[in-house]
């Protein structure tokens, strides 16, 4: 498993992998089948459960970052 950062930016993330930005926010990824599993911070449940092809946006840095299920396991991380 790797962790990954802002720098990292775009990449995609697999099943167990953190990104952890500047500010404070931590994303955590796991796969549940074809649901994304994503985490915030040290939470135990997932903040937001994703489907192939749905994407989330959230702000870190102060910046828009967008997620996107991937068929596979792995999750894109982008600017939006």
């Amino acid at each position: 498993m790797s962790d990954y950062t802002s720098a990292n930016i775009p990449c995609a993330l697999h099943h167990g992998e953190i990104m952890s930005f500047a500010d404070g926010t931590k994303l955590r990824f796991e796969s549940n089948g074809e649901a994304k599993d994503i985490f915030f911070g040290d939470e135990w449940t997932a903040s937001v459960q994703l489907f192939p092809a749905n994407t989330h946006d959230f702000q870190a840095d102060g910046k828009s970052i967008r997620l996107t299920a991937q068929f596979e396991d792995s999750l894109s991380v982008e600017y939006a």
